[in-house]
């Protein structure tokens, strides 16, 4: 099967779970006559909103960045995607939660739990994917140092998101930043990528060596 269905596909997934994040800032117990005092209190809720969509967003991007490099896809493949984009589309639960229980100290560290773990499975989830595509399902032309670069970034996935989660033990306020963190550091990582591949088309089409 070609690539072109299940990004189709998975792409629905990834629009349904960012849009469903802006459920977790609710304004269903606003009190009448004070309402800006409430809004600002939402700040938990602002943050886990933010997080989450830049997380997902990411996630969309370097989801799109691995099916450039398959040629096609089979039914293990198929089986890996879906449990990532079931993983993906239950992101705006943990999100929901974090937002709604960040102000005591006990249930800001289960939030805390509850979205490090949804983010450790999912990372795992991601380096399986590219895993077994990068070994049996990559272009022809895939461009090595792309390929290796891919697997380099992915590797500390699933460590930092573990440790991130386990430092909810100590401070669940530390963890929670530290998922802000990550995620910036695949942003930035994404941004990376895109750059790098715009300058090995460059040069592939110029004939000059990469440098």
């Amino acid at each position: 099967m070609e690539t072109g269905r299940v990004e189709a596909f998975s792409d629905g997934v990834f629009a349904i779970a960012i849009t469903l994040l802006i459920l977790s800032v609710g304004i269903e117990k606003a009190p009448h006559g004070n309402l800006g005092s409430y809004l600002v209190d939402l700040w938990p809720a602002y943050v886990a909103y933010a997080v989450s969509f830049l997380t997902i967003g990411i996630m969309w991007v370097n989801h799109h960045l691995l099916f450039d490099n398959f040629a096609r896809v089979d039914r293990p493949m198929l089986l890996l995607n879906i449990l990532l984009l079931m993983l993906i589309a239950f992101v705006p639960f943990p999100t929901r939660v974090a937002a709604q229980f960040a102000r005591s100290e006990v249930d800001r560290r289960n939030a805390a739990l509850l979205y490090g773990i949804t983010m450790t499975i999912t990372a795992i989830l991601f380096f399986a994917l590219w895993m077994y595509g990068s070994r049996r399902l990559l272009r022809p032309d895939a461009d090595p140092r792309v390929v290796s670069g891919i697997t380099r970034s992915y590797l500390p996935g699933t460590p930092l998101y573990g440790g991130a989660t386990l430092i909810a033990f100590l401070s669940a306020t530390a963890s929670l930043i530290l998922f802000a963190a990550i995620a910036l550091f695949y942003a930035l990582s994404a941004a990376l990528f895109g750059r790098r591949d715009s300058t090995v088309a460059r040069t592939a089409s110029s004939g000059d060596p990469p440098s």
